[in-house]
């Protein structure tokens, strides 16, 4: 019968100076160290073996504030854009649901009220363009807003959200209450 244990330990062993190598060679900075922006100081790029600069976690762009995509739009405030009772969103309340969807009753009419945030909204944006959809830009609603038929896009300090409404109607009819609705989340991004 062979043991593994002396090779599991060389192996441990190795993993281990590994790391102790590469926080040498990295210092203070792979910790918080004086290279934190956030301190003032400067970001760290470090090279590959190839001599190819990589990028340390201080040069990643920080992240957003986790936001419920259902606090940016209530259920009343969908129902009012949808013009028709809606139900509650089926998953449970979360502090970084970045989607939320309000439905129609199965009875009718036909009515869906979606709310997206942070990555998926800008996503869904970028597919848009590239797509080729007419966006129009919306005056005066947070840093940068959009809309096109049934859907709108708003970003405010860096942060995207969507509300896109399902009807069967012509879209034109809800143009205004979504532009009201993008508001109401730049408001609360």
């Amino acid at each position: 019968m062979t043991h593994l244990a002396p090779v599991w330990r060389r192996a441990a062993g190795a993993v281990a100076a590994a790391v102790l190598a590469l926080a040498g060679l990295g210092g203070c900075a792979l910790f918080g160290g004086t290279d934190d922006p956030a301190a003032g100081g400067q970001p760290t790029v470090a090279a590959t073996s190839d001599g190819e600069p990589s990028v340390t976690p201080e040069q990643v762009a920080p992240a957003t504030t986790a936001v419920d995509a259902c606090t940016l739009l209530t259920r009343q405030e969908a129902e009012k854009l949808a013009g028709t009772r809606l139900a509650e969103p089926a998953e449970p309340p979360a502090p970084d649901r970045s989607s939320c969807t309000y439905t129609g009753p199965s009875t009718g009419p036909t009515a869906q009220v979606e709310v997206y945030v942070g990555d998926g909204a800008k996503k869904f944006l970028d597919i848009d363009r590239e797509l080729g959809h007419k966006l129009t830009p919306i005056s005066g609603v947070g840093d940068e807003s959009y809309a096109e038929d049934g859907t709108v896009f708003v970003s405010k300090g860096g942060l995207w959200a969507c509300v896109r409404l399902v009807r069967t109607e012509d879209p034109a009819v809800y143009r205004k209450a979504l532009e009201s609705a993008a508001a109401t989340v730049a408001g609360r991004l």
